[in-house]
């Protein structure tokens, strides 16, 4: 499967409307779907927010210009929130997915996506 499809993939559940891969560091953009891309700053800010969350927790996140407020970051996950609307970052062995939800989705919903897609992408080594 080709990565664009993955990224295709996470909106066809209806529960995602953006969602981007990078390399796992952030260097490259390996797909994208609904529009969703980011500045090299806001990038490099999620890359190094895994291994050292103090920057995310005092200054949120950054995804196309809108700021997040940081709800979780550990060496994994990373997850963001603005009013109902939300992000996910998930960090595996070679990418970063990044993926946004609506409003109308629940954060838990959209989290068990993503999160799914990363558990798939580690067993086969990426």
């Amino acid at each position: 499967m080709s990565w664009q499809a993955y990224t295709d993939n996470l909106l066809a559940t209806a529960k995602l409307d953006k969602a981007v891969i990078y390399s796992r560091a952030g260097d490259a953009v390996w797909a994208t779907s609904g529009g969703l891309t980011l500045q090299p700053t806001e990038v490099t800010e999620i890359v190094a927010g895994f291994d050292n969350p103090s920057g995310l927790q005092s200054n949120g996140l950054h995804i196309q210009g809108q700021k997040f407020m940081l709800l979780r970051a550990d060496d994994r996950s990373i997850y963001g929130r603005h009013d109902a609307e939300g992000v996910i970052c998930v960090r595996t062995k070679q990418t970063v997915l990044i993926a946004h939800y609506p409003a109308n989705v629940q954060a838990g919903e959209a989290t068990k996506i993503v999160e799914q897609l990363a558990d798939y992408l580690i067993s086969v080594q990426y």
